[in-house]
Formats: C-alpha cells, structure tokens, sequence
C-alpha cells in the first residue's frame, strides 16, 4: 500500500491529487487499485498517512518513542470502521458512489444509504450514527447534523432519474426483460402529502399510506423506484414504468413482466404501442372464460408446461402446480373445519338457551361461511332448532377443478422464447417481491417514515432502494456463510479503528487486523481494509437532543 501524488495544472492553478492505493497480482501481471481518495485531507493528515505507511511495520515503536523520529504519540480507541468501510466499498463496486458524484449532497446522500444499511431509522438516528462510525473519514464528510440530511433528500429526489440512468448503464438487461410489481406502506400520523387511503397490504386499518412502484431487471437488481399517492390504482402506475422503459431503459426488443394484477387487458394495446412486448398471467375466471370458448382446455393444465397459441399470435403457457392445488385443497379442509367448529357452539347455544332464536344463530354461521369465501360451495340450513351443513358436490367440484392451474399470457413469439423461458420469467417476479419484503420489514425497514413533505418522501424511498441493492449484492457474496447480511454487519461494526496521534502531524486511523470471523467476511465481500485512514477527529452530532423530548 502506497500514497500516490499527482499534481495537475490548470490555467494558474495547480492541484495536487492523494490517492491512497495498493498493488496486486492477477495471474502474472502487476496491477493497482485505489483504495482511498485523500485529496480533501489536510497537509496534516496526508503527513500522518504518509508517516504511518512508512513505518506501519513499527507502529508500536512509534508509540513508545523509540523510532528515529523522536516524536511523541498517543494511542486511543477511535471509531468503528468496519461496517462503514465494507458498504462504502460495496457501494463503490456496484456503482452507486458514482452515481451519487463526488458533491458534498452526493457523500451526503452516500451516508444515507450506508447508515440505511447498518441501523434503520431517521435521519436524527443516521447523524448519530456517523457519531461513532467513521462516516466522515471513510465517506470524506464535513461536520453535518439532521437538517443536512432532511435537505439532502430533496437533493435526491430532484436527481433520482439521472441518478437511475447513470446506475443502468451498469446493470444493464441484454435480455431486454423487466420486471415491475407495486406495493404500499402505511404512514404513522396523517401530514405526509403524499398519504392517503387505500387498498392497505399491510392490513393497517385506519392509517394512510403511499404506493410504491419497483422496476427491476431480469435479475431482480433495482433500476428505478416511484412513490404514488396511497389512493393510487396499482393499475395506474404501469404506464409511468412503460414510459420509463422506453424512453430511458429501452433499447432492442424489450419485455414488461408483471403480475395478474397489474397488467391487465386495457393496457395491452399501450404496451404493444409503445414497442413493448409482455408477459403476465390471467386470473381464474379469465382462464373459465377461455375454456368455456374452447381456446384453452383442461387436459392440458399438468404437471407438465403446455402452450397453447391463438391465431392473434397470443400465446398462453399453462400449468398445475400439485403443491399449490394441495395447499388450496387443505385451506378449504381447515375452512369447513372451521366453520363445523362455529355450527357445534352455536347448536351447544341453541339447547342450553330455550329462548334463543335459531335464525339468529343460522345467520352468524351463514355470515362465517361468506366471509371464509366457502359460499359457492356450501351452505347451511336449521331445522329443530339444529344447524346442518350442506355441501354442493357440484360446486365443489367446479371450485376444485382449477387448483393450483395457471396460464401465461404473453405476445413473444416462439422464436423470441421457449415456453419455458416464459414461465422463467415470470417466476422472476419474487425477486421483485423479495425486495419489497426485504425493504419494508425484513432489513431495511422502511417504515416509519418520518418526513411529510412529497419531495422527502420520495428522497426516503430512494435511499431504501440504494440501500437494498448493497443489501441484495452482500446476501450474495455471502451466500456460502451461514448469517443474514444484518447480523454480518453487526460483526462487522465490531472492528474499531487504533486512533494514532502524532505530535506535528495530525492524526490517524491504525486498522487492527481483523479476528478470523470478519476475515471471512471480507474475504466473502472481496473487499480489502487499508492498514491506515486518516483521522479528520471531526465530532459529529444532532440539533436536536433526546433530552428535548423528555
């Protein structure tokens, strides 16, 4: 590891450029890697790194004072380095520090997404975060408190979409494939601009929320999220995406992948205008109108992938999927149970209570079988004051004889894909909804979110994106290892920098070199901590202590 200096004249200017770098062997050739730009270190600290490098082997005799320099030192904890450093480094390789730029509101925003990915919460929990986290020596941070942060997210949400292209060029789907699915959050409280009441996935009754939209390549990797109002139709929020695509993501044949839900037959005739092509699935009573019209035919949904093509050039891949036609067939076994338990209590009621009146007790059991959606298929009656359950055989059967079937619907011919690729493809889309799981609850924990205003909404969600795909490159890399990313990042932040002073050359920051556990992280991450960092000691902290609201 070195310290490589560049200077560069412009007009009368000259700059000079710090780069700490180190040197590596791939195969029989020689080659560098920078591991830290240092030019916004003072003279004091490129000094100390440069002192330290020299002597790195006799740090201790620097600090008992023995070595030639005569100087004193002391020696001190310093902050936690190595969380910070792996996501910073993370962050670099999948390009997310690029695009972010170089700016103070880019480093800002950097910070953000690292301390998204150590600890959810707000921006007051992020400032103190980089109390004891080495934030500003590793990302190149000034002092910074919560208003800086709340700011920065507006910055981010004014520069979002050239933020996305910039990280699409790296992630870019020569498949032409993309995958896109909505979801939404609830709000606590009720002044975000953007809450409102909707269809509640999370089952919060009574709260506001927003709707997300996440569009992802083939892979699953995030290229570009979008907030809605919470009162918006999942369905509205696909032609933004197709826009999206087309103007900004596309290029060849490009596919839009998306669930039953979401692109329905009104929006066909858009996608195919745009130049898009689809793949989706229809819905149940879709399938029974097409075997009704002879179109697709019952035998043909197996075990097995079949495909059907109509002479529109629409093609249809179907499939019984037996674990799923099980899971079906034991949620209607556990419904009827449930419901013979509800007819045993109230006939129990009805002969302990002489004067209670059977159709009440008849509409309670009745009120239970159309809200477990068994209706169709059973049905009660009382007679002698004694509740009977009745089952329709036939309606059963015309209820079961679609378990666990689907059917594919796409306009890619056979030459663009198999059958098989098409059911591939949709299958993508838990990647999607694995993201949403991981952002919302699992890691990331959107929620709560603490700002109201549309642009820091839109800031926030964003940052959770970023921070999902370092999330989503970790679980990945550390695949083989047997934890989540989050308790590797709690093993991560254990590792605390030496803080060396030296007197007349500023300060640094000695890395300790790491117990075997972290090793294999990093090894895992392919990500390499530098032996020294320079050490700004600048103290960062909030406007606003928790005292206030005590």
């Amino acid at each position: 590891m070195y310290l490589d200096t560049v200077k560069n004249k412009q007009g009368d200017k000259t700059y000079t450029r710090y780069l700490l770098r180190e040197s590596y062997r791939e195969g029989k050739k020689v080659k560098h890697r920078t591991i830290a730009n240092l030019s916004h270190c003072s003279p004091d600290e490129i000094e100390a790194v440069r002192l330290a490098l020299k002597h790195k082997k006799q740090l201790t005799e620097l600090l008992d004072g023995t070595t030639k320099t005569g100087e004193g030192e002391t020696l001190k904890q310093g902050l936690s380095v190595g969380a910070v450093w792996v996501i910073a480094d993370i962050a670099r390789q999948i390009g997310i520090t690029a695009a972010l730029g170089n700016t103070n509101e880019g480093k800002l925003a950097l910070w953000q997404v690292i301390a998204r990915v150590i600890d959810q919460g707000s921006r007051l929990s992020a400032v103190r975060l980089a109390g004891y986290h080495a934030a500003c020596d590793i990302v190149g941070l000034g002092k910074f408190n919560e208003d800086h942060l709340y700011t920065n997210l507006d910055w981010l949400a004014e520069n979002q979409g050239t933020i996305e292209d910039r990280l699409f060029k790296q992630s870019f789907s020569s498949t032409g494939l993309y995958l896109y699915d909505v979801t939404s959050s609830y709000l606590e409280g009720t002044e975000n601009e953007l809450g409102a009441f909707g269809y509640n996935r999370d089952k919060k009754k009574g709260k506001l929320q927003i709707v997300i939209g996440l569009l992802c390549n083939e892979s699953g990797v995030p290229l570009s999220i979008e907030v809605f109002s919470g009162n918006t139709n999942d369905t509205k929020t696909l032609l933004p995406q197709v826009d999206k695509i087309k103007n900004r993501f596309g290029g060849g044949e490009v596919t839009l992948v998306g669930d039953r839900g979401m692109i329905k037959n009104t929006h066909l005739e858009e996608i195919r205008e745009s130049g898009l092509h689809y793949i989706t699935a229809i819905t149940k009573p879709q399938i029974e109108k097409l075997l009704k019209a002879g179109v697709l035919q019952l035998e043909l949904f197996d075990t097995e992938l079949a495909e059907i093509e109509t002479a529109e050039g629409v093609r249809y891949v179907m499939r019984r999927n037996p674990q799923r036609a099980l899971e079906i067939e034991t949620s209607r076994q556990e419904k009827l149970g449930t419901i013979n338990n509800a007819v045993t209590k109230q006939n129990t009621y009805l002969q302990e209570h002489t004067k209670a009146k059977g159709e009440v007790a008849l509409k309670k059991i009745t009120a239970k079988i159309a809200r477990l959606q068994a209706a169709e298929w059973l049905s009660a009656t009382i007679e002698n004051r004694v509740i009977t359950i009745v089952t329709d055989a036939e309606a059963l059967a015309a209820e079961s004889k679609l378990d666990g079937c689907y059917a594919i619907k796409t306009d890619l011919s056979k030459e663009m894909a198999s059958k098989d690729t098409i059911h591939t493809r949709y299958k993508d889309l838990t990647h999607v909804e694995m993201a949403f799981r991981t952002s919302k609850t699992v890691e990331l924990e959107m929620r709560p979110i603490n700002v109201r205003l549309e642009s820091r909404t839109r800031g926030h969600v964003f940052v959770v994106m970023l921070a999902y795909k370092i999330v989503q490159e970790l679980a990945k890399r550390w695949r083989a290892i047997d934890l989540t990313v989050e308790e590797g990042i709690k093993e991560l932040s254990t590792l605390c920098s030496i803080e060396v002073e030296m007197n007349g050359c500023g300060k640094i920051n000695q890395i300790p070199e790491p117990r075997a556990s972290i090793k294999k992280l990093l090894k895992a991450a392919n990500v390499r901590l530098p032996d020294v960092l320079p050490s700004k000691g600048i103290i960062v902290s909030t406007k606003k202590k928790l005292t206030d609201s005590r």
